[in-house]
């Protein structure tokens, strides 16, 4: 079990949280609301956080994944804009958008964060980890 980090659902985003010190906190889960709210209204529809990372004291890591290369425009603006909100340094938060083609993913709900997710090398591909499991369960 993983204690270091815990999976949140905020709207159509489902965000892994990792804080390598320790449980992710209250905090972190504040932020992490921010920066959905700031990627949900300046970043296109297929735009959804998947990963945030506390890399230090209050710096963080905040991975987007998206199917619309040019959400890539506006990360300078947000990082600046979130920070500011945070009453952190520009330098203390920083995006990075994984673009994928929407051939590499499903559309649908649930499914499309999930492989995003997978794109960005948040979560093990489902069929690895379930022969990874079906064979743990014939071992024993």
């Amino acid at each position: 079990m993983e204690f270091d980090s815990d999976w949140l659902t905020l709207g159509r985003h489902r965000v892994r949280l990792r804080s390598p010190r320790g449980f992710p906190t209250e905090g972190m889960r504040t932020a992490v609301d921010v920066m959905r709210l700031a990627i949900e209204n300046n970043m296109s529809a297929r735009a959804r956080l998947v990963d945030v990372a506390v890399r230090e004291e209050k710096s963080y890591d905040v991975s987007v994944g998206t199917t619309f290369a040019e959400d890539r425009l506006c990360v300078p603006q947000l990082e600046a804009a979130i920070a500011v909100v945070l009453g952190l340094l520009p330098g203390q938060i920083r995006i990075f958008v994984t673009v994928v083609t929407q051939e590499e993913v499903d559309l649908h709900f649930g499914v499309y964060e999930r492989m995003l997710a997978e794109k960005i090398g948040g979560l093990a591909p489902i069929s690895q980890a379930y022969s990874a499991n079906a064979s743990n369960a014939s071992d024993g």
